[in-house]
């Protein structure tokens, strides 16, 4: 069982296969899933979009096309993620915890939406776990849907064709760019989890000024 799930997250880490053999439809999926069900908060998001930028600029995909349909799918899959959130509110924060959900991730978006507000809809998308449990938490927290609806958009736009630009100039500007995808990649993967180490860090930091609660 074990062996499988290796196997299973191997490949779906190595979005240069995943790419070449299914296409923007691929990414498409991908991009939906990892931001609209809680199954999909390991999925390589970031990475992906950025590779399938190096294949838009090495001329093997359309950009257009990814830069719409791909940008869609993210706002659609957060659409649904808000409304499981709104539907199902306080018992999201009951359910036990599975193979697919954790409750620490839950917690982990509903700090950072409370923190931010409501610009967190545009910021989590370029944090990793919490763009899948962010919009879940805006829905149980009742963020009016109109209000919603405007940042997501904006920040689906914004995460999306920035990845995407990011990988398509790459991709028109290094020379041999598929000799070097892996090297790429694994930038696009350490850089997307600073946000997440920045915002332990500032907890811990946090933590540790204002020292353990003083009793009478």
């Amino acid at each position: 069982m074990l062996e499988l799930i290796h196997q299973l997250l191997h490949r779906l880490y190595d979005v240069r296969t995943l790419i070449e053999w299914g296409g923007t439809l691929m990414v498409c999926t991908i991009v939906f899933v990892e931001t609209g069900l809680f199954v999909g908060f390991f999925l390589p998001g970031d990475s992906l979009l950025v590779t399938a930028g190096v294949f838009a600029g090495a001329g093997h995909l359309h950009l257009a096309s990814l830069l719409s349909l791909v940008a869609l799918c993210a706002i659609a899959g957060d659409q649904l993620g808000y409304w499981i959130g709104r539907k199902t509110g306080e018992t999201l924060y009951r359910r036990e915890d599975s193979l697919i959900f954790k409750k620490r991730h839950l917690r982990q978006a509903h700090d950072f939406y409370e923190r931010h507000g409501a610009k967190a809809v545009i910021i989590a998308r370029f944090v990793p776990i919490v763009r899948t449990f962010c919009p879940p938490v805006a829905g149980a927290a009742k963020m009016t849907y109109k209000r919603y609806l405007l940042f997501d958009v904006i920040g689906g736009i914004l995460w999306v064709w920035s990845m995407l630009f990011i990988g398509y100039t790459l991709g028109r500007t290094v020379p041999n760019v598929d000799a070097k995808i892996q090297y790429i990649i694994a930038g696009v993967i350490a850089i997307s989890f600073l946000p997440a180490v920045y915002h332990a860090w500032k907890s811990k930091k946090n933590r540790s000024i204002e020292g353990p609660a003083i009793e009478d």
